[in-house]
């Protein structure tokens, strides 16, 4: 076997109505396929496709991601600015790391993501 590399990342929630409104209008990510009739979507960041899905339409029990899934952006700060005015709540105050800057948050149903912005070049 040979992975030539990743297709999607999938999110689970509990209401999918829901969580499209906030990876499509909250978030601003392009929405880009619906899978069938089932609960389930695909939002586009650039370079990863998230793909929503509500978990007991797939026969499995709703427990939010353990891992983040880090967010490219240009200015933390102004991305958690918009975020907040949206009604998001981040867990602590952005944090510099030394080579980057992250705020850390959540989807409505508990799923954490990171806006991060790498400022360092890489090694």
């Amino acid at each position: 076997m040979e992975v030539r590399g990743v297709d999607f990342a999938t999110v689970p929630t509990r209401n999918y109505e829901a969580a499209t409104q906030f990876y499509g209008e909250v978030l601003g990510l392009p929405f880009s396929k619906q899978w069938g009739d089932m609960p389930a979507g695909e939002f586009e960041t650039g370079n990863l496709t998230i793909a929503v899905m509500q978990s007991d339409a797939f026969g499995q029990e709703f427990s939010p991601n353990g891992g983040a899934i880090a967010l490219h952006v240009d200015d933390v700060a102004e991305a958690r600015a918009d975020l907040e005015a949206k009604g998001v709540s981040f867990f602590m105050d952005d944090i510099d790391s030394g080579v980057c800057n992250m705020a850390f948050f959540a989807d409505p149903d508990g799923n954490p993501f990171i806006l991060h912005h790498r400022y360092a070049p890489k090694e």
